[in-house]
């Protein structure tokens, strides 16, 4: 007898759990301001989206993440291959990037604030400084991963350092480098919402603290709905990407097509 496919199980699942959900409010009375129904946020959901409240919002978020996530990949890439390449950058360089990396990003956020303002720029900035430190490390490891007896060879070869980084370091570099740029894209979302909790004008974010002082639940709970599928929508897109260009490379698809346990091959 043939199984029903995994996606339909999730989204039996997730049915599941709204339902638990709805009944568990009901029955047992729970305030709306406390834990609202999954039907409250549906609704909350539908007006935010059908008055474009929640686009308005949603583009200015967007927007944000994404200058953000390039900006910080940037200079990661840049400042990562220095350092893999480098002993000299690494022993000047590397001790003030972790050194930065301990501090909260949160206790950041205020400071950029007064040196950016409440415009775009502030956002963008704490966008690119939450998303920087996990690609940067994931560039160095990368890089630094290539065979030394590959490497050996090349080099027997009078193979300059530059073809050796373009035909052997970067490719071998560049499943790490997309590892790190799915992490990077979802710390750029979350560095974006950091930013506008603190100082705002515009965004999700913005829009969640306002919903906070009216006591909104439902409301809330629908922009993080919102929240949510913006970042899948935003992983999507690295997973796509990878794919197209990381053809040759398997490793993710076996990790995801691994058989559950008694699965018949």
């Amino acid at each position: 007898m043939s199984r029903p496919p995994r996606s339909l199980l999730r989204l039996l699942l997730v049915l599941a759990v709204l339902a638990a959900w709805e009944g568990a409010v009901r029955l047992f009375e729970i305030p709306a301001y406390i834990v609202p129904a999954p039907s409250k946020v549906c609704v909350a959901l539908y007006h935010g989206i059908a008055s474009m409240l929640y686009i308005r919002h949603l583009w200015i978020t967007l927007t944000e993440t994404l200058l953000g996530f390039v900006g910080g990949s940037i200079v990661a890439l840049v400042l990562g291959t220095l350092i893999a390449l480098s002993r000299r950058c690494e022993y000047f360089l590397y001790p003030f990037i972790l050194m930065f990396q301990a501090m909260p990003k949160v206790a950041l956020a205020p400071l950029i604030i007064i040196w950016f303002g409440l415009g775009l720029t502030s956002k963008i900035a704490q966008a690119g400084l939450t998303a920087f430190f996990p690609l940067m490390v994931n560039t160095i490891v990368g890089l630094r991963s290539a065979d030394e007896d590959r490497i050996a060879l090349m080099r027997s070869l009078d193979a300059s350092e530059i073809q050796i980084f373009r035909m052997l370091r970067m490719p071998g570099a560049m499943p790490f480098i997309f590892a790190g740029f799915e992490i990077a894209m979802m710390l750029s979302l979350i560095g974006a919402i950091v930013a506008e909790f603190v100082g705002a004008q515009r965004g999700l974010g913005v829009l969640i603290m306002s919903m906070t002082y009216t006591m909104d639940v439902a409301g809330q709970f629908s922009v993080l709905i919102v929240l949510s599928l913006l970042g899948l929508f935003l992983h999507t897109i690295i997973i796509v990407i990878r794919k197209r260009l990381l053809f040759w490379d398997t490793s993710q698809d076996r990790v995801r097509d691994v058989p559950a346990e008694g699965e018949i091959q």
